[in-house]
């Protein structure tokens, strides 16, 4: 196995708002391929109880985006002014996401079969990590063939029910993510400025005071 394919494609798969390519169709059978790799990923007690909503269709992706729109621009108005400036280019890549989501070629919305709150639902940290490894398989996957994504959760409260409305969902299925999928404008990302992974990391225990170290 070439590292340095790997090491490129997991430090350069970014959130993708801005260089979404509105204009340039997605085929399905792409998004099949990307997906045949997603399920590949485990999951807790080898359940495999994903499903997923490929959103291609242009009346139910402005009514997701009109519902996206509708509860996250009130939340950016009222943390912007708050911001650092780094978390503000930030906000306004996210505002730039709610005015074009409607023309995104396609949406993806990973669900589990299930209820977080059910009688003999797992611990929330397994309902839902169960799933996030195959999502991000699937956005690695779109990297490699030059698309991009952006991971968002929307479903938040009462929105769950209005989002569930709109992609026809069961009661006995719940939405996890929404993500906004197109090739890329340009195919030049580089990684994100992170701190040194010495800062953050802790050998046997946990000691806030003190640096890493074997």
């Amino acid at each position: 196995m070439d590292t340095t394919v790997t090491d490129e494609l997991l430090s350069t798969t970014r959130a993708v708002r801005r260089r979404l390519d509105v204009e340039r169709p997605v085929d399905r059978e792409v998004i099949l391929d990307c997906l045949r790799l997603a399920i590949q990923a485990p999951t807790g007690g080898n359940k495999q109880n994903w499903r997923w909503i490929v959103v291609d269709d242009p009346d139910v992706r402005g009514r997701i985006a009109e519902t996206y729109a509708a509860h996250t621009l009130p939340v950016i108005e009222r943390r912007y002014d708050a911001l650092d400036e780094q978390t503000k280019r930030v906000y306004d890549s996210a505002r730039h996401l709610t005015e074009i989501l409607h023309r995104v070629p396609v949406i993806v919305v990973p669900c589990v079969s299930g209820r977080p709150d059910a009688p003999d639902a797992p611990p929330a940290g397994a309902y839902y990590g169960s799933i996030f490894p195959a999502i991000w398989s699937f956005q690695l996957a779109l990297r490699s063939r030059r698309m991009g994504s952006v991971l968002t959760t929307p479903f938040i409260g009462r929105l769950e029910a209005r989002y569930a409305e709109i992609l026809r969902l069961p009661s006995t299925v719940t939405p996890i993510a929404l993500l906004p999928v197109a090739y890329t404008v340009g195919d030049r990302f580089k990684p994100a400025a992170r701190r040194p992974v010495e800062t953050v990391t802790h050998w046997n225990a946990w000691d806030a005071d003190a640096p890493a170290a074997r």
